[in-house]
């Protein structure tokens, strides 16, 4: 009987060609060395670095993606609940039915301080609580500390909301000046991926020329900017899909009010005290809280999992030991440049004028007048008429880059003076088409504003040890903008349009007088940035002592049998000239190969 042949061939055993393979190649143990452990032979060293590049342009995207849509998650659940929660304590049935005699106006008054007056602390704290985290985890702790605002309102008492609001007010900061220097820093990694070819030629300690990254800049900037106007947009689904349905008509909420627009004093004198026909339930309260506060959580796995490291490990560590109180000052210290302090009035321009959007054009003009469901909708068309003009802030690739910028300040100097002679007839809807299209120019001047601010930061400092410090100044000025416009928010209206075209004036004639002196050559003057001082001594950085000998290496180190590297002291005690034969390998060094061969004394030989 006939043995059947193995199913499988085993392994070193001949086959019908004897021990070759199909190949040629000798297989078993007499199979040459280099065919079983050498280079691949179709391999392409040219072709395998282009897609090793190419995989890390792709996750530049990937991170810029990930924190535009983790940004405009954040702040739509931020504006969506503070909306919905400020209209739901304002009518006065829910707030005697649901909490008595609790005194939430004046819990909804200290949270709304907190808000708005402790980012004027932020200044001292930002730039140092961004080189201690890192970038990267500044941003996911800006976006836990919102949702941590978006969890006390499952229990609405004085000790959640009031420390909530103040802890949420200093995150404000960091966490939006951390979001413009990470895209600012993909922008530049996305250059260096690029012309890897350029870098390999010019050494890897060569600065790309300046200017380089603008074009990926300001792609990343539309790209940003285009997801994070839509934040407002996100916000109004909670008052679309659930509040409107409990909210009276306007000849209900509008019946005292008199004025609107410019004729108006303060925010919404006369409006009726209730606006609720009927109260929601608890049980759909807490639906919609959950909803959000399921959309704040998925904002941090965003920013955790998908973002990237802005920085290298080592230049993290570069950054940090510069020294915290150097870190500190620096902030301070750039008030000498130039260039920032003319665009300081621009800095200011930009939170007024978001804040006139939200609360002058919405509501002295838009409910005051139409009514406060209509308000969601004034705000979707400001969001995406802001949305899609993003992208206009990609003319700045083949126009000079003060069109942009110019422009968007050219069509708010026309809407305000047209709004200063505008003021609509309250339970009037003949007009409504006109706040709609006031509220889409005044979107599309907020982007082209927002867009254009943030490209001329990273193209003006391209320095990565500064940048954390420029975007702190300007997220730091708009926060004080946003402070002053919550003080003067009982201010009659036309004072508010003076002080907002006054601001948008100066703004725009200091910006054209910063751009005609780099025109004229002046040069800026720029603080200094200490050099690192490395107190831990890792393998990145061996300077003097080597931090990797061991014990006993360092006891012979310090009895004068080694050297410690080029340059060192005991190189210097040796006299000049050659040295004849091998160096005796002393106690405590191991000869080197050479040594060896002579016959050398090493440690295990004496």
């Amino acid at each position: 009987m006939e043995a059947e042949p193995p199913l499988y061939p085993v392994a070193g055993a001949a086959g019908p060609q004897g021990d070759e393979d199909r190949l040629g190649v000798p297989d078993g143990p007499e199979a040459p060395l280099d065919e079983l452990v050498g280079a691949y032979p179709n391999y392409n060293e040219e072709e395998e670095e282009r897609r090793y590049y190419r995989r890390k342009r792709l996750g530049v995207l990937k991170n810029v993606l990930a924190a535009s849509a983790g940004g405009m998650l954040t702040y739509g659940v931020y504006l969506g609940l503070l909306q919905m929660q400020l209209i739901l304590h304002y009518d006065e049935t829910y707030r005697e039915v649901k909490y008595g005699n609790m005194g939430l106006p004046d819990i909804d008054n200290k949270m709304l301080i907190g808000i708005n007056v402790m980012p004027i602390a932020a200044l001292l704290y930002t730039p140092v609580l961004i080189r201690f985290f890192g970038t990267k985890w500044m941003m996911f702790l800006g976006v836990g500390i919102y949702a941590l605002f978006v969890s006390t309102n499952y229990w609405e008492r004085y000790y959640t909301l009031v420390p909530s609001a103040v802890a949420l007010g200093m995150a404000i900061v960091p966490l939006w000046a951390s979001m413009g220097n990470y895209i600012t820093r993909m922008a530049q990694k996305y250059y260096e991926y690029s012309h890897y070819k350029e870098r390999d030629e010019q050494g890897p300690q060569q600065r790309p020329p300046r200017g380089s990254h603008a074009p990926y800049l300001l792609v990343f900037q539309a790209i940003f900017y285009s997801f994070f106007h839509l934040s407002f947009a996100c916000a109004q689904l909670p008052m679309i899909y659930f509040l409107n349905h409990y909210l009276y008509d306007l000849n209900h909420t509008l019946y005292n009010v008199q004025s609107c627009g410019t004729n108006s004093q303060g925010i919404l004198i006369g409006f009726n005290k209730t606006v609720l026909q009927m109260l929601p339930r608890s049980r759909n309260l807490i639906v919609v809280e959950s909803v959000l506060m399921a959309v704040a959580f998925l904002a941090m796995l965003l920013v955790l999992g998908l973002c990237g490291a802005a920085y290298r490990p080592t230049e993290e560590i570069d950054l940090r030991s510069v020294g915290w109180g150097n870190i500190f000052q620096l902030p301070f210290k750039h008030v000498r440049d130039f260039r920032l302090r003319h665009l300081v009035p621009f800095f200011i321009y930009s939170g007024f004028e978001v804040l006139f959007a939200c609360t002058g054009l919405a509501l002295c003009y838009g409910v005051c007048s139409v009514g406060l469901e209509r308000l969601p909708y004034l705000l979707v068309a400001y969001s995406l008429g802001a949305s899609a003009a993003s992208v206009l802030g990609l003319l700045g690739l083949w126009l000079p880059r003060q069109v942009p910028l110019v422009s968007g300040a050219g069509l708010h100097l026309l809407l305000t003076v047209s709004l200063f002679f505008w003021a609509p007839k309250p339970r009037v809807l003949q007009h409504v088409w006109i706040l709609y299209v006031a509220a889409v120019l005044w979107g599309v001047g907020s982007a082209l504003n927002k867009t254009g601010l943030s490209t001329l930061l990273g193209i003006l400092y391209e320095d990565k040890e500064r940048q954390d410090f420029i975007f702190t100044i300007y997220h730091w000025w708009q926060a004080v903008a946003i402070f002053v416009v919550y003080l003067g928010s009982s201010l009659p209206m036309k004072a508010k349009l003076a002080v907002l075209l006054l601001t948008l004036l100066v703004a725009a004639v200091s910006y054209m007088m910063m751009e005609q002196k780099l025109r004229q050559g002046v040069v800026p003057r720029q603080p200094r940035i200490p050099r690192p001082q490395h107190k831990v001594r890792g393998y990145r950085y061996l300077e003097e002592d080597n931090s990797d000998e061991s014990d006993a290496e360092g006891e012979c180190g310090a009895g004068g049998g080694g050297r410690r590297g080029e340059g060192g002291e005991e190189d210097a005690a040796l006299p000049a000239g050659p040295r004849p034969g091998p160096e005796p390998a002393g106690f405590c060094r191991r000869p080197c190969p050479y040594e060896q061969a002579q016959g050398g004394d090493g440690p295990e030989e004496q």
